[in-house]
């Protein structure tokens, strides 16, 4: 809108100095001076407002991010890092270990693999082809243990069928058994011999199967895909088994090879037997990944607390009035000697001063390591179990004050006040926008009746160079 009245104010000016009037004076200029100055107090105002708040979203920015990033490390480190203390197995070749959360790993353990879970599988009779008919009808899966001849049905599981078109191969039918969901897949293995349509089940002695039909009249050969374990053993290619394994000696039975807790806090990926030669599950000392830990998390609260400070200043800070940097602080004041393990045992280390942080008169943070070589001295154990990741212990401790910081419906968290100070630059820039309409306004007003007054006053001037000449003839006629 202002170029539109500065164009039309040029081509006005430039209209009076083509017919050779006006009074010489740049009535666009003026009037876009006169209406600048109008506004000037007004726009100020905004702007300087709008500075400040977006000082005071940076600051709080930086703030909540650094808080942010401080739990996201810390809880890496435990996760995965050097906090985490990580299973080793002498014999890898046996399982590969993780933590499972559900507690604090510790000790040594030994380990013995006696049986892998394994699926049943089930090979048919052998046919030309995979493409050769197999009839039609029904195939019907059920399923249960499968021990020797005999067959066990589950009651709680449901029979599985399978309907076979007419004009059926080897392959449809393994095509409708993976297609059917059942938990069992098939596929057809062709060699010299011909072709065999295969079938796998899932882990465990409870997911054996026998499979039925039920022929379509007028096209037989269905019958020949049937299995039970009284008849023809030599199709059954591999019997379904739960996995078998010795912790310390003491037998463990599991439907998979995946086992979870068996040893406290790990889950065991079995993949071979060691029957007979146990391996030991263990675990290193996290002493000093804790002392180091502790080192850099008082840094990072330092560095967090340092520009709090600024940013808090009474009169420097931008959010020396902030109700969210207000809570942040109280929340540092008191880190030190929260209780972070509340279901800890009595003698046990419970907060982050038991682990030597202290808080400082200015609300700096300093590390006694003489205190937190004591309590790991002590308890290696409870102090490991403070950096584990749960409910309770120094990360969560951290990550829930790095939550409250970041909660955006809580008014009186950082981001509450990063909203707020958002909400209030908007309308800022919606009053600067309906401010420069009105300057604009005011301004092609100025312009246009700055352009009468120019042509009055130069019809003015043109009437008195007249008479002036007039005068100056009937002189020079008198003379």
């Amino acid at each position: 809108m202002a170029s539109t009245s500065s164009t039309t104010g040029s081509a006005v000016s430039s209209l009076i100095s083509s017919l050779g009037a006006g009074s010489g004076t740049d009535m666009t200029a003026l009037a876009t001076n006169l209406a600048a100055a109008q506004f000037a107090a007004r726009n100020d105002r905004l702007t300087t407002g709008a500075a400040t708040l977006d000082r005071q979203i940076s600051a709080a920015s930086s703030l909540k991010s650094l808080f942010l990033n401080l739990s996201a490390s810390l809880g890496d480190r435990v996760r995965t890092g050097d906090l985490s203390p990580k299973p080793q197995l002498a014999n890898p070749a046996v399982a590969s270990a993780s933590l499972s959360g559900t507690s604090f790993p510790k000790g040594s353990y030994s380990l013995e693999v006696t049986a892998l879970a394994a699926g049943q599988v089930l090979a048919s009779a052998t046919y030309p082809a995979a493409a050769s008919p197999v009839g039609a009808g029904t195939l019907t899966l059920r399923f249960g243990t499968v021990a020797g001849a005999n067959f066990t049905a589950d009651s709680a599981r449901t029979p599985v069928d399978i309907a076979i078109a007419s004009g059926s191969t080897l392959d449809d039918v393994a095509r409708a058994i993976n297609a059917a969901g059942a938990g069992v897949s098939a596929y057809v293995a062709t060699g010299a011999s011909g072709a065999r349509l295969v079938t796998k089940g899932a882990d465990g002695a409870a997911n054996g199967f026998v499979v039925e039909a039920a022929e379509t009249p007028g096209e037989p050969g269905l019958a020949q895909l049937a299995w039970n374990p009284g008849g023809d053993l030599t199709r059954l290619t591999r019997t379904a088994g739960d996995a078998a394994l010795k912790v310390d000696g003491f037998p463990v039975a599991a439907t998979g090879n995946t086992v979870t807790d068996a040893i406290p806090g790990v889950t065991l990926k079995l993949t071979s037997t060691n029957a007979g030669t146990p391996t030991t599950v263990s675990f290193a000392d996290s002493g000093s990944a804790i002392s180091t830990a502790m080192q850099d998390l008082t840094a990072a609260l330092n560095q967090i607390a340092g520009e709090l400070k600024a940013d808090t200043d009474a009169q420097t800070g931008d959010l020396a009035r902030d109700v969210g940097a207000r809570g942040l602080r109280g929340a540092l004041s008191g880190l030190a000697g929260r209780t972070v393990m509340p279901n800890a045992s009595a003698n046990a280390p419970r907060t982050l001063a038991d682990l030597g942080l202290s808080t400082q008169r200015d609300g700096s943070f300093a590390l006694d390591t003489r205190r937190l070589s004591a309590t790991l001295a002590r308890d290696p154990e409870g102090t490991a179990a403070m950096f584990t990741n749960g409910l309770y212990g120094v990360f969560a401790t951290i990550d829930g004050v790095a939550r409250t910081a970041a909660a955006v419906g809580d008014p009186s968290s950082l981001a509450g006040s990063i909203g707020r100070y958002s909400t209030q630059k908007t309308r800022i820039a919606a009053d600067q926008a309906k401010l420069g309409a009105q300057e604009d306004a005011l301004r092609a007003s100025l312009v246009a009746r700055f352009a009468v007054a120019d042509t009055k006053v130069g019809s003015s001037r043109s009437t008195l160079t007249f008479l002036q000449n007039q005068v100056a003839a009937w002189n020079a006629r008198s003379n």
